[in-house]
């Protein structure tokens, strides 16, 4: 992983490992310099990440987190081996959390992987082009 920062954890897959995992991805990515997303798009994200993982079933869940190229990566494996149940829901759900480039799931030998690229850049508003310079025409 050459030009990119990464941290990770292995947590206990209870019920206080969203909490535990978004505290830890929110500083690493604050650490990083990264203002964006806010918070709690990124507790959100990770809530539902290391939810699903331990609705799994297994003893532990792993987080991971990357940067590159104005996103973060953000992972987390579930350690229980089988198939990945339906996720067309969880997958919406992931990507209507707000600053959501991107996210998937997918189902390994090791368990289940369940991913969501949060975009570090500042959302522009709608306004924001024609306030900054009009058109572009003279």
């Amino acid at each position: 992983m050459r030009n990119r920062r990464a941290a990770g954890w292995t947590l206990p897959a209870d019920r206080w490992a969203a909490g535990r995992a978004a505290a830890r991805i929110i500083a690493a990515v604050r650490g990083w310099g990264y203002e964006h997303p806010g918070d709690e798009s990124i507790g959100r994200s990770v809530a539902l990440l290391v939810g699903a993982g331990v609705t799994d079933g297994g003893k532990r869940v792993s987080v991971h987190a990357a940067d590159q190229d104005d996103l973060i990566l953000i992972v987390v494996l579930s350690h229980r081996a089988g198939p990945a149940p339906d996720d067309d829901a969880f997958l919406k759900r992931i990507a209507a959390v707000s600053g959501s480039a991107s996210c998937g799931s997918d189902a390994a030998e090791d368990g289940r992987r369940v991913w969501t690229l949060p975009d570090t850049r500042p959302r522009r508003s709608p306004g924001a082009a024609s306030a900054a310079g009009g058109s572009g025409r003279d």
